[in-house]
């Protein structure tokens, strides 16, 4: 498993590489996050030891046993996947930065948390869902506005970008108009000041798409399958 691991790191890396390349672009300016659910924890380790330390999971009862495995210092743990309110404390405990913030009732309850639980400071994205499909989360963009204005005035929360998942096309090309639009939106809030630090994260962009949304801006792409293989 070893060697199959680090060999599609390199693969992902170079396509990373090319893309942001191609688009004039620092490949450095991207973070690659492997996707880790539905995987053990000895993957994990493989992916670490290829020098990958960045891991999505999508839900926060299945990363409990793989952090606690792993350790919270081993890597960084982003949760990509629908927070529950429910599950809140314990994304809070676990996690480094989330991803799919998507309600104002969600911020006042991670915030409300990190203060009961000393965490000074917790790195946010919110997830935008910009093609209305039933089956995913995220904010309306026509309630993003509302959504922002609530982090500014948080603690503890950081907001420092914004998610999206568009719809899945067999050609990538047709998921481009999504990442564009994502992109517009990040530069108008970030030319409002509105992130609490940074220029604005884009994670955008899966195995499937990742070279169009690096051409889009992308700075964050959620690769799985490409690193990992198909889901168990």
């Amino acid at each position: 498993m070893t060697t199959d691991i680090a060999s599609n790191l390199t693969q992902v890396r170079r396509r990373i590489t090319l893309a942001a390349k191609r688009a004039g672009r620092d490949p450095a300016e991207v973070k690659l996050i492997a996707v880790s659910k539905t995987k053990p924890a000895a993957a994990v380790r493989d992916a670490i030891a290829a020098r990958c330390h960045a891991f999505g999971e999508n839900k926060v009862q299945e990363a409990e046993g793989k952090i606690s495995e792993i350790g919270q210092e081993g890597a960084e743990w982003h949760l990509i996947g629908h927070l529950q309110k429910n599950k809140a404390r314990s994304a809070v405990q676990l996690f480094d930065v989330i991803h799919s913030i998507d309600s104002p009732e969600l911020v006042h309850r991670l915030e409300r948390i990190c203060g009961e639980e000393g965490k000074w400071t917790l790195d946010v994205l919110i997830q935008v869902d910009l093609a209305g499909e039933e089956t995913k989360s995220g904010v309306a963009e026509t309630q993003l506005q509302l959504l922002v204005e609530v982090l500014k005035r948080c603690e503890h929360l950081r907001f420092v970008g914004l998610m999206a998942l568009p719809p899945f096309f067999d050609d990538p090309e047709d998921a481009r108009p999504f990442f564009q639009r994502l992109r517009a939106i990040r530069d108008r809030l970030r030319d409002e000041g509105a992130f609490t630090a940074g220029d604005g994260e884009l994670s955008m962009g899966m195995t499937h798409d990742l070279e169009v949304a690096i051409e889009e801006g992308a700075t964050m792409v959620r690769v799985g399958t490409a690193i990992f293989g198909e889901r168990n």
